[in-house]
């Protein structure tokens, strides 16, 4: 323990001057005497006397040029988020506003600017009525004052609201908010559930367990024939920030290079990236790697037709495995070594997939919350369902196949956006089994900004409900067990896709808000807060350093689930933006190791050996064009930071009826409201 300071006795004390002497007694004669009590001399000395007034007063000052300094703190932040607020809002310097492709996105937009509008003048108008007196709804029975009793126009307008409230809209909205709290207690069972999965696998420390011997990091004396023939393949999409980092980490697997063929999948429409990326595949040729470079004019079926396309060659019947990466993924050089071995002496596997790490997680909030959101996806919802299942949703990205497990089940197909989980749910329902390594890591990106992201949340919401459409004939005319199907069917699909987005964007965004003036359907702080907190914090327990963030965490998916339940309907009923896919942006962020790798290689000057002086004046242009940067406009997403406002005025309306931590705790959820939507609504700029 740290030893206390006292500066008064310290100031008191004195130093002692001149050479000290010992003296030493040879005979000594004295007696000893017991003491009942304290003398009046030993006793200590109180610290009050040592404080005179002067000294008293500085400590005063002190504190009070504290306070003054917190106040002061405040009032800056507060001035500048008005300032930010004039600015981007107000003013709008430096933004631009999201365009609404579709007509449906502007009628969303009027009818929440509509709701907005009531529920803030009805909101005044209860703040009006409670000051009155006129508030009647705390008694079970609701009385209606007679017409002696009404006084006033006011009165009379607030009776005939509360008469119509209580026989038309509260019955309404009460069976609505009963019935998703019945879904958000479903829901949050099985977010328990796969809790309780996970935290049994930690304590059991089960992990997937490769039969023989696997390869060494340094097995040079391997025989040659003990290798399988693997082909790597990166499709990509005018991916101008990170094609490079994804080849260069292919090119450098630990695997023998007779035994492995990378394919380069390009799909993009602009020349000048085309021209880039076949400048690195030959630079790599050049140092003796397998790898081929492959265009196609017409992109039709997206990533499942580059897929498909790539799949057709002849030269594909020679590999037994295939290994997919998409154009921001940086594998380690050990990553065949530590997934291919799990194929051996087990038939029946079809998928290894591996986990993604993420470079930018700590980028920005929106990366942050992100991070949240794929750490317990790949942490949970993985690790469970390999274990226990030997079924997931494939991600895409970042997994071994076996040929002919995709062969067996239809190869891929151009049907939805969702062609991982497609190709993943068909081969589950041919018998083949999966098998997800936790501890195997892929580093990636997550979307660095708003546009980004919600562009990506639309594609993986809408997708699975369009795919859900698709093979539910297939999976009830199935040969799977019956659990297996209903694994598929309710908890698969029906919970984690439909329900999910459903009953969090009706009862968060739609049921919340109207209890502002329904206070007969108010729903209990239970659902509002503690339920919601509970299952928050164990989304974010899989990544602990995110657990600051749970407030803005929480807020944050609320204001989202318009975007996903928008998109869950739209795949649902297989609507017009069901089919867009719209490639996620990339920032081209690295690892320390890429960089360092990096340098190592422009440090050797004899890369490309057999271009022309040409070649290499194109290459430096190139190379100056993609250096350019990018000036990038904010952007003020309307829906969103109205449906943002519209909650944040339906806290301040459970704040006024809460008591109790509950005060302090709506409170801090409406300053926080408007902190994450300032930060979030907007682009980042570059």
């Amino acid at each position: 323990m740290a030893p206390k300071l006292n500066i008064f006795e310290w100031w008191t004390k004195e130093t002692p001057k001149g050479t000290p002497v010992i003296v030493k007694m040879e005979n000594p004669n004295f007696s000893i005497v017991e003491i009942d009590g304290t003398d009046a001399a030993f006793k200590p000395v109180e610290k009050s006397r040592l404080k005179n007034a002067k000294q008293v007063k500085w400590i005063l000052l002190l504190r009070a040029n504290r306070a003054v300094g917190c106040v002061a703190w405040l009032a800056a932040i507060l001035w500048a988020l008005l300032g930010t607020i004039k600015r981007r809002l107000i003013l709008r310097q430096g933004v631009s506003l999201a365009s609404e492709k579709l007509g449906k996105g502007k009628l969303m937009l009027k009818i929440i600017k509509a709701l907005l509008v009531i529920s803030l003048a009805i909101l005044g108008f209860e703040v009006v009525a409670y000051f009155k007196g006129w508030h009647y709804f705390d008694n079970a029975n609701l009385y209606i004052l007679q017409s002696s009793d009404i006084q006033g126009f006011l009165h009379l307008v607030y009776v005939a609201w509360l008469e119509f409230r209580a026989q038309y809209v509260a019955p309404f909205v009460h069976s609505l908010s009963t019935f998703c709290v019945v879904l958000f207690i479903i829901q949050s069972l099985d977010r328990l559930i796969l809790c309780l999965g996970c935290l049994y696998i930690k304590l059991k420390k089960i992990k997937p367990v490769v039969n023989g011997s696997p390869f060494e990091l340094n097995d040079s004396e391997r025989a040659l024939d003990d290798y399988p023939m693997v082909l790597v393949q990166i499709p990509m999409c005018n991916e101008r920030e990170v094609y490079e980092l994804s080849i260069s980490a292919a090119c450098q697997l630990d695997w023998p290079k007779e035994r492995l063929l990378i394919q380069i999948l390009d799909d993009s429409d602009d020349e000048s990236i085309q021209r880039l990326i076949k400048a690195e595949v030959f630079k790599w040729s050049q140092k003796g790697i397998n790898i081929i470079y492959r265009h196609r004019l017409v992109r039709t079926g997206y990533k499942a037709g580059n897929l498909k396309s790539a799949m057709s060659c002849d030269y594909v019947k020679d590999y037994e495995f295939v290994a997919i990466f998409d154009a921001d993924f940086q594998p380690s050089s050990d990553f065949l070594k530590q997934t291919v071995p799990h194929f051996k002496d087990n038939p029946e596997l079809g998928l290894v997939q591996a986990r993604w790490a993420f470079v930018n997680k700590d980028e920005n909030l929106l990366t942050r919350l992100q991070n949240i959101n794929l750490c317990f996806h790949f942490e949970v919802e993985q690790q469970v369902n390999g274990v226990f299942l030997n079924f997931f949703g494939f991600n895409g990205t970042a997994g071994v196949w076996r040929i002919k497990a995709l062969e067996d089940s239809g190869g891929w197909l151009e049907r939805t956006t969702v062609e991982d989980m497609d190709i993943a749910v068909r081969a589950h329902l041919n018998g083949w089994k999966f098998i997800y390594l936790n501890d195997v890591k892929v580093l990636c990106e997550v979307p660095e900004s708003f546009e980004a992201y919600r562009k990506q949340q639309h594609r993986w919401h809408s997708g699975p409900m369009q795919l859900f459409r698709l093979c539910l004939p297939a999976v009830i005319s199935s040969k799977i067990s019956i659990w297996k199907k209903a694994n598929l069917i309710f908890l698969f699909f029906l919970l984690r896709k439909l329900i999910l987005p459903f009953y969090s964007f009706t009862l968060f965004c739609i049921v919340l808000p109207l209890t502002m003036f329904i206070p007969e359907a108010e729903l209990p702080m239970w659902v509002i807060c503690y339920v919601p907190v509970l299952m928050t914090f164990l989304n974010i327990l899989p990544a602990p350093k995110s657990i600051p963030f749970l407030a803005p965490y929480l807020l944050f998916e609320n204001t989202m689930s318009v975007t996903k339940f928008n998109a869950m309907i739209s795949g649902l009923f297989q609507l017009g933006s069901s089919y867009e896919w719209i490639v996620t942006k990339k920032a081209g962020r690295s690892s320390e190791s890429d960089l360092l790798g990096a340098a190592d290689r422009d440090i050797n000057p004899k890369i490309i050996r057999g271009a022309s002086e040409n070649d290499l004046s194109d290459l430096s242009l190139l190379n100056e064009q993609k250096l350019k940067p990018i000036k990038k406009m904010n952007k003020i997403y309307r829906k969103e930071l109205i449906l943002a406002f519209l909650l944040l005025t339906a806290s301040i309306r459970s704040l006024l009826s809460a008591h109790g931590l509950h005060f302090y705790f709506l409170l801090f959820q409406g300053i926080t409201f408007v902190l994450v939507g300032l930060d979030l609504i907007g682009e980042q700029v570059s």
